[in-house]
């Protein structure tokens, strides 16, 4: 990790607040967050402290209702839903807890899918992600035929495909046996290793030791 470099994705002050009838629920409470590249880091935290819903604001896909997110030295909150997903396709890879593959394609379409989105054809140089995950003979399989183990592995090659700045991975390993969980954790080392900033979300023990940095998020607030 070189933190003279600008950061991969910089959080300042998020606030997330849900509404239900008369009741508000404050999911994020002023979090700050910087990543650089090269850098591994997971979050952890009790169900309900906000991990998933600081991931979700981190890549685009939800909007805070305080603050703001940059990424690869773009701001990202605060705008419309069209260029937030141009930016995630070219500078984000996602790992959430549902699914991130397209039910009517197999494995390998949707890799070239990914990768079409982003603007970017397949290069020579980059890695075999399928043979890296052991799903070289699943990729013509569609998602629907796959085990969940891997399906957690076709979705980590979705995440990986277009060689991101910034990975961001929610209880990724979640339904792994230990063997997978550790071959996961060391492809996500080898990412941030090449110079991707990595964050995930986990309660798992193997994670925290497996990252270089833990922040621990409760209710809402990133605690020391």
């Amino acid at each position: 990790m070189d933190v003279t470099t600008p950061p991969a994705l910089q959080a300042r002050s998020l606030y997330r607040f849900y509404r239900a009838d008369d009741e508000e629920t404050v999911a994020l409470q002023g979090v700050s967050l910087t990543l650089h590249p090269g850098e591994f880091v997971a979050v952890s935290g009790p169900s309900g402290s906000g991990k998933s819903t600081l991931l979700a604001c981190l890549a685009g896909m939800d909007d805070p209702d305080g603050g703001n997110v940059h990424v690869a030295g773009q701001p990202i909150s605060h705008r419309p839903e069209p260029e937030r997903a141009r930016i995630r396709a070219r500078h984000i890879g996602t790992l959430f807890q549902y699914d991130n593959l397209f039910g009517h394609l197999s494995v390998r379409d949707n890799l070239t899918l990914v990768r079409s989105l982003a603007g970017r054809r397949r290069r020579a140089d980059r890695p075999d992600i399928l043979g890296l995950l052991g799903l070289t003979d699943r990729a013509d399989a569609y998602p629907g035929q796959l085990s969940g183990g891997e399906l957690v592995r076709a979705g980590l090659a979705i995440a990986l495909a277009n060689t991101p700045a910034v990975v961001l991975a929610d209880e990724p390993t979640g339904e792994l046996d230990t063997a997978t969980e550790t071959q996961v954790l060391e492809l996500l080392s080898e990412t941030a290793a090449r110079g991707a900033a990595v964050l995930v979300a986990s309660h798992s023990p193997a994670v925290a030791t497996a990252a270089a940095r833990v922040v621990r998020l409760i209710d809402g607030r990133i605690c020391s």
